[in-house]
């Protein structure tokens, strides 16, 4: 890359930093959910969606404990149930699954939770059953937890939650967790795989859901999430009134083909920056808006200099986080790069003239 480019890139607007890529509004008005969700499009994104446990406590403070207000999630059950990981992030392979025999058969209808056993076989089960469970927890070394008591499924997440992180999600090919399980002498236990026919208002699939185990309510006439003063979830009937959270999203996926150069100057033109990744938690969030891009790749703000021999953010943000997927390719002059658009959303190096989608940052 020429020295002139770099001098161009890091002019631009370089001290800007989003903790998230979005940002919440309580609105007090009572509506009824649709009237709320018409009311979120016509005056910011949509109804609110939720990653994980922040932004639980995210909505429950900016709403000063209020008791129920609608949030964009919704029963849509007209869908096939699609699998989640409870773990906010990790995305679910159906080539990676582990069933036992005819499993899952959905033999008790409906069984929409999983259990597995120490040789890490699985069976689908109705998640009011109680079974002891496995937490994971991200912030101690990746660890993981073998909880000999019984719960129900729900239960057994809000205690990893409460606790720990999540239930395991995603991790049992994980060394550890095979070692660990290994203590609960054959029985079975709960992982973080459960499945449902909720759905995001703005068409999203986030997995991430925060039921209270005592109120949550999955009858046929109540089919629209609400948060509660406890910051957990419930459901109640779509008709009912109510105050709600709406969400403005703070990054753009732009459908045009562009080289990495000409992305960056439309970004800079028309919003703001190409967008800068700089935790899990964006990598999570700009994954799934690059699921609608009509590329395989899309374009972000990482550039990698060849006269300094190093890759940057054009935010001036540090290149801490990482998610490259695995690939010999040594760095060259004039790559940038590109997040996949589909399997693990991991990042690839590409030739700055290749012409993908791209997201811009708004503001």
């Amino acid at each position: 890359m020429q020295w002139s480019l770099f001098v161009l890139i890091m002019m631009g607007q370089c001290s800007f930093c989003l903790c998230r890529f979005y940002h919440y509004h309580f609105v007090k008005e009572n509506k009824t959910w649709k009237d709320a969700q018409i009311y979120c499009k016509k005056n910011y994104t949509d109804l609110a969606k939720v990653f994980d446990m922040t932004d639980v406590k995210r909505l429950n403070d900016s709403a000063s404990n209020q008791n129920e207000a609608w949030i964009g999630l919704y029963n849509k059950s007209s869908v096939n149930r699609t699998w989640f990981w409870s773990l906010p992030g990790v995305e679910f392979n159906d080539s990676e699954t582990k069933w036992r025999g005819d499993e899952p058969n959905d033999k008790a209808s409906p069984e929409n939770c999983v259990v597995a056993n120490s040789g890490n076989k699985w069976n689908d089960d109705p998640c009011n059953e109680k079974y002891p469970f496995v937490c994971y927890n991200e912030t101690n070394q990746n660890q993981f937890y073998f909880i000999n008591e019984s719960k129900n499924w729900l239960e057994a997440q809000s205690c990893c939650r409460e606790q720990y992180t999540d239930l395991v999600s995603g991790q049992l090919n994980d060394s550890e967790f095979k070692t660990k399980i290994k203590s609960g002498e054959n029985e079975d236990f709960w992982i973080g795989l459960f499945r449902d026919t909720w759905r995001w208002s703005d068409g999203s699939n986030l997995s991430f859901r925060s039921w209270d185990p005592m109120q949550f309510q999955n009858e046929d006439g109540k089919k629209c999430a609400m948060t509660m003063s406890n910051g957990k979830w419930s459901s109640d009937n779509c008709n009912k009134t109510k105050p709600f959270f709406c969400y403005d999203n703070e990054v753009i996926l732009i459908k045009k083909n562009k080289t990495w150069e000409q992305a960056l100057t439309y970004c800079r033109k028309n919003h703001r920056e190409l967008v800068s990744i700089t935790d899990p938690q964006k990598q999570g969030w700009v994954a799934e808006i690059a699921k609608g891009a009509e590329t395989t790749h899309v374009w972000t703000g990482l550039r990698y200099t060849c006269t300094l021999g190093f890759w940057f953010w054009v935010s001036d943000e540090t290149v801490l986080y990482k998610n490259w997927e695995l690939q010999g390719e040594m760095d060259e002059c004039d790559m940038s790069g590109a997040m996949k658009t589909g399997g693990e959303h991991t990042w690839s190096k590409k030739d700055a003239s290749m012409e993908f989608n791209f997201i811009c940052t708004k503001y």
